[in-house]
This record gives C-alpha cells, structure tokens and sequence, in this order.
C-alpha cells in the first residue's frame, strides 16, 4: 500500500513485479518466517492489524482471535483468507477502519513508499491510535545504511530510512523500542535468501549468516501503558 497513487497504478505495479508464477514459493518463505519468528510475539487471542497488506503472505500465516488486513490496492482482497477483515483505504487513515483495538501491527516493506516524513510522522500518529496501550508494531524494512544504491531500484521507493532514524522517529512519536535487529532478512525474495522452507528455517537458526545477507531491519515498537 503506497499512500497518495492511483490504485489502478498500484495494481499494475504489484502485477508487474510480484509475477503470479512466483507468489506460491514467496507465500512458503512466509510460512516459515510467520511460524518459526513473527508468532513468538502475537498470542493466539490478539487482534492483529497488517498495514499494507500486500498480497496477504503474512496476515494469511499468522494465528490470532482476529486479523485485519488494510492496503489501497483492492487486489489485496483476492488473495486474502475468508476470516480476514478487510479495509481498502490510505496508511495515513488507519484509524478510520482500527482504533484503539489492535494488540499487534505489522507491516513489512512499506514505509520507504511513504512521499516523506511528515507522512510518515502521520502515520505513526496513526498507528498509536490504532493500538491498545501496550500494543506493539512490528516493522521489518529495506535499511538504507546497508542499500546506499539497491534502495533506489524500486520506482515508488521515495523515504529513505536506516534503522537509526527510524528509532529516533519511533522515539519522538512517544514508542518505546524494544527489539531492533539493523540486519534481518536480505532485501527481497530474488536475493540470496534460500528459497526452500527448511534453508529459510536454517537461516533464521542463524543470526550470524545475517551480518553478511541482512539488508532489512528488523523492528518492535510499544505504546506505553499510560500516557506520557
């Protein structure tokens, strides 16, 4: 999801550069990051929300009470499961669709598609609305500190963000930051990521093989539980 473009243009984007021939072993990637990482930190009753769902590879995979889907391509939908909540609207209008009822947000590869900062500053403004207090929004994304030059390939990549800057932004939206990992997962699926579930799942058994693949950041927020 891509604030401030045509959905009709987000479409072809995703069409053009998710091929359909490759989406079934991108959703097993999945599958093996859900079970083996992302599920350690969502309780089988939490409400979770996916923020620029995409094609539904982590919202499909993860086990909660409820799951909640919002992106602004209406493709989304076709690719979601049926006990999936789904709202086709902007990041920046997250809480019009979830207020204060989320116990986990996620998105992944999305803020980077963010114009620029005051649209990432209202989004975040968006996504402690959004959450109960205590609530925590996990973000997984390109790091420009590892991509001087690759972060720039992707045509509606407009925010440039290292692990650093999106702590201090975190931090000034009133987040307290609880897990940062500067290098995670490669910096997309045709990288050097094994493809095949059990390498994926060695891979993730490996923190070490990170510090020379990892080009993503891997990061947990939480809204306090007063107000500040």
């Amino acid at each position: 999801m891509i604030t401030h473009i045509d959905p009709n243009t987000l479409s072809k984007i995703y069409q053009n550069r998710f091929p359909k021939d490759q989406l079934e072993q991108k959703n097993k990637i999945w599958q093996i990051l859900c079970r083996n990482l992302f599920q350690k930190f969502i309780s089988s009753s939490a409400t979770v929300v996916d923020v620029a769902c995409g094609y539904g590879e982590f919202i499909n995979n993860i086990s909660a009470h409820k799951k909640i889907a919002i992106d602004l391509n209406q493709d989304a939908l076709k690719f979601l499961d049926s006990d999936i909540e789904f709202h086709q609207c902007e990041a920046t209008k997250l809480s019009s669709a979830v207020k204060g009822t989320a116990d986990v947000l996620f998105t992944s590869n999305f803020l980077e598609h963010l114009s620029d900062k005051n649209h990432l500053d209202a989004f975040l403004d968006e996504v402690m609305i959004a959450l109960k207090p205590g609530g925590i929004y996990m973000i997984m994304g390109p790091n420009l500190r590892y991509l001087p030059a690759q972060y720039w390939d992707f045509y509606d990549h407009h925010l440039g963000l290292t692990h650093l800057s999106l702590i201090e932004a975190l931090r000034l939206k009133s987040f307290d930051v609880t897990c940062c990992v500067k290098r995670f997962l490669p910096f997309t699926t045709q990288s050097r990521l094994p493809k095949y579930p059990f390498f994926v799942w060695a891979y993730l058994k490996c923190p070490l093989v990170w510090n020379i693949l990892g080009k993503q950041f891997f990061i947990i927020a939480q809204k306090p539980l007063s107000p500040c």
